[in-house]
């Protein structure tokens, strides 16, 4: 996957700078209330479920600050790719058991003409692990300042 096609998949649609929610079940809630006001995913109750049951397997939560809870379904007609921030952080069961304050949910369908759902797991990982790209990521204000950030780190990779 090239950083274009992996950048290509933020959209400002979902982008959630503040999230209100203060628990693990309201942010995958607020999360997918925003994915059916971007008309993304057709039934909100099975998304949430999915999400809820592959965090009963294992947090999601990768430590320092970082989340990225994940999962396919049929309710998705292709990858979708969304970033939220709580700027006061929450408990998210981070093995680090620090407050997570970013979080990136990936939603794929079962079957993927590109196959793009681990590669962006892989890169997504891989990306946020480092301190400038989360330090920055907390700074941010508009989809314009994180796009900005994306768009500079991806090409120091």
């Amino acid at each position: 996957m090239t950083d274009q096609e992996f950048l290509d998949l933020f959209e400002e649609a979902l982008f959630i700078p503040d999230l209100r929610a203060r628990d693990k079940e309201g942010v995958l809630r607020e999360f997918v209330d925003k994915l059916h006001q971007a008309e993304k995913i057709s039934d909100q109750e099975i998304v949430l479920d999915m999400l809820l049951k592959r965090e009963s397997l294992g947090s999601t939560a990768m430590g320092k600050g970082v989340a990225i809870p994940h999962g396919r379904t049929l309710m998705a007609r292709r990858l979708i790719l969304a970033f939220g921030r709580c700027k006061e952080g929450l408990d998210f069961d981070a093995p680090d058991e620090k407050p997570v304050h970013l979080f990136f949910l990936i939603i794929a369908p079962y079957q993927e003409r590109k196959n793009q759902y681990l590669p962006v797991l892989g890169k997504l990982a891989g990306f946020f692990r480092r301190e400038g790209v989360r330090k920055k990521l907390l700074q941010i204000s508009d989809f314009k300042e994180f796009w900005d950030v994306l768009l500079t780190e991806a090409g120091s990779q």
